[in-house]
């Protein structure tokens, strides 16, 4: 773990050569890999919700929460096809933006500011959810890790992880920027794949009878039904338990989490820092493999440990109340401690990816969205990375604050903060790349209208429990978006011909894709 841990680091350190500008800081000046795109995008996306959270949901209710992993594949695939080509051509196009809220303000020429001023204080209130998140995973992480042998000057394993887990992230976010919080996602991505494949295999083999899996949760008891009334869970199996309104609803709403990939922030910048468009479909293809293999094996772990800690009275999951420690536990369990080290650290790197990325764009937002607008100046490069950095910095002590005292599961606040972005830029996004005929009124109404809807819901039990807020959230904010737009006035003729030269350096790109991007503007532009 040590080893790992100075490794981000070193990579941190290595990153902050190559980072010489403020481009250089937030986008990595536009040049990424689609290899290290697509697992950078995936490593930040599933962060500790695929070793943690999905483990522990499935290990308690079993098949029928498969609903949100499917939603999400899908969402990926989707996203990666039709938002990533075009978001690459246009946030260039469009006044180079280098952050979501810069790129809609320039998409619509939202001379008021309030646009790119709103759209930042969403990301940080949502985000500052999110890190607070990882975190949380970090202390879920050392307390299942050590079992109490970290307790330190009255801090108990909880803490001192939520504390070791933020230090590291934010010395490797803060020396070398979008490169290092990429390429760390890469390392990251490969540990976590290789790990989410042995964990449930070994614990397959390590059973007397492999095929006790698939009859064993809905015939005997275990941790998570031992207080309902039966044995077992007989719809453990089942996508779908009953048939009634109110269980489609809670399936489209689980589905609900794809239409998210379409505004969150920490996932779309990848699309952006891509070399050129017609590289998108192949990231996609890299990170829709790494994905699907990664969701099969955070299952596999959860319906595995079902029989596995149940036919082992000797042992149990740490965590005996979300059991989101499922994956950890049978990791320490099953090897040598040096592989086990190896194997933990998967969990490791899935937290610190996503919270780098959080971090980073958090403070693009607060510097280029909102500090630049505020001091009506044009800082030196220098100056911008630097308080980049100390946003860095305050942005990791205020989510550490919110998490020291966990209220809610890690899935709960993940869940919270993706509806909130999914709301809010998801259906903006859509029509900025597909609708000529998109204005700065109906842009901000919809992402409001998508980002309050989300919160209200979110925050209302009888609600959340049966229609996850990121559906309701994002339905309102494209109907609000489309009618504000067609009662308002017509965009100018300027941003109708950057809409349409940006669609043919799309086609362009994608039927010469050996050229470069700018070979590609210029030839248009002649």
């Amino acid at each position: 773990m040590v080893i790992y841990l100075a490794l981000m680091v070193a990579i941190g350190l290595w990153s902050f050569r190559k980072t010489t500008n403020y481009d250089d800081y937030v986008l990595a000046d536009r040049g990424l890999h689609p290899f290290a795109a697509a697992l950078s995008a995936g490593a930040s996306d599933m962060s500790g919700w695929l070793l943690l959270g999905l483990p522990g949901l499935v290990f308690m209710s079993g098949l029928s929460e498969l609903w949100q992993p499917i939603g999400l594949l899908i969402g990926s695939f989707v996203s990666w096809t039709i938002v990533a080509p075009r978001l690459r051509a246009y946030s260039e196009v469009s006044g180079d933006s280098v952050t979501l809220p810069s790129f809609f303000e320039s998409r619509v020429r939202d001379n008021s500011r309030a646009l790119r001023i709103l759209a930042a204080i969403i990301i940080i209130v949502f985000f500052g959810i999110y890190v607070a998140s990882g975190m949380v995973s970090g202390g879920r992480y050392y307390e299942a890790t050590f079992g109490g042998a970290l307790d330190i000057g009255g801090l108990d394993d909880f803490h001192i992880g939520l504390i070791i887990v933020g230090v590291i992230t934010v010395a490797y976010t803060f020396f070398g920027g979008f490169l290092a919080v990429s390429y760390t996602d890469v390392v990251q991505g490969s540990i976590m794949f290789v790990a989410l494949l042995i964990v449930p295999i070994m614990a397959l083999l390590a059973l007397d009878n492999p095929s006790d899996i698939f009859s064993f949760p809905t015939e005997n008891d275990w941790a998570a039904t031992v207080e309902q009334e039966g044995i077992g869970n007989p719809d453990y199996f089942n996508l779908i338990p009953e048939v009634s309104v109110l269980s489609i609803l809670y399936i489209l709403g689980q589905l609900g989490w794809g239409v998210g990939y379409f505004g969150q922030p920490h996932i779309v910048v990848r699309y952006m820092a891509l070399k050129k468009p017609s590289q998108a479909i192949e990231a996609r293809n890299y990170g829709f493999g790494w994905m699907l293999l990664c969701v099969l094996g955070a299952v596999s772990t959860a319906v595995i440990g079902v029989t596995f800690f149940t036919q082992n009275p000797d042992i149990q999951v740490t965590d005996q109340e979300n059991f989101e420690s499922v994956f950890l536990d049978m990791g320490r369990i099953l090897f040598h401690p040096l592989i086990a080290g190896l194997v933990l650290t998967a969990v490791l790197a899935a937290i610190m990816s996503t919270m780098s990325s959080q971090l980073l764009v958090v403070s693009s937002s607060l510097i280029e969205d909102l500090y630049r607008i505020i001091a009506k100046t044009t800082p030196s490069q220098r100056f911008l990375v630097t308080t980049s950095r100390t946003a860095v910095i305050v942005v990791s002590v205020l989510a550490a604050i919110f998490a020291w005292n966990p209220q809610d599961s890690i899935l709960d606040l993940v869940g919270f903060a993706w509806a909130g972005f999914g709301s809010a830029f998801g259906p903006l996004m859509l029509f900025a790349l597909y609708w000529k005929r998109l204005n700065a009124p109906g842009a901000i109404s919809g992402m409001v209208v998508g980002a309050v809807v989300s919160f209200v819901w979110g925050s209302i039990d009888v609600l959340t429990d049966h229609v996850y807020e990121a559906l309701p959230g994002f339905l309102t904010s494209l109907i609000v978006t489309y009618v504000v737009t067609i009662l308002t006035s017509k965009p100018s003729q300027e941003i109708v011909d950057e809409f349409e030269h940006t669609e043919k350096l799309v086609k362009a790109s994608k039927k010469n894709k050996e050229a470069s991007f700018e070979e590609i503007r210029e030839s248009i532009e002649s």
